[in-house]
């Protein structure tokens, strides 16, 4: 028995497909520019929008793109809208009368069930 061992492959460690017929996707290679002056290249697919910011995978630095011509690519203005709050999308369902009028009678329930539950406290410690 000895004499007819089996071979075998080791598991997950190769693959029993080849690169033959595969097409990779297309790709484009970007170069960042640390503030210290540091570059590094990342790439992405052709068909992707390329960050004006990315982190060096080395430092951890932010990195801004260095386009075509060799000058650091502008950030475009974006104008920003301040983040609306809660208060903000209340005060657009309700007046601030209505709410004084919601606030008071809520406070009346709570005040009204404070008032029972010392009373019936009251009466347990009797």
């Amino acid at each position: 028995m000895a004499d007819r061992s089996l071979r075998g492959m080791r598991l997950g460690s190769q693959s029993l497909q080849s690169e033959e017929g595969v097409e990779f996707a297309a790709r484009r290679k970007s170069v960042y520019q640390t503030v210290d002056g540091t570059t590094f290249d990342v790439v992405f697919s052709s068909d992707a929008e390329i960050p004006e910011v990315w982190s060096s995978p080395k430092t951890g630095q932010e990195g801004r793109l260095i386009g075509d011509d060799g000058t650091m690519v502008q950030p475009e203005e974006v104008e920003t809208k301040a983040p609306r709050t809660h208060w903000d999308m209340l005060l657009e369902r309700r007046s601030r009368a209505e709410l004084e009028e919601l606030l008071q009678e809520r406070l009346t329930i709570l005040r009204a069930r404070r008032g029972q539950a010392a009373k019936s406290g009251s009466r347990k410690s009797a």
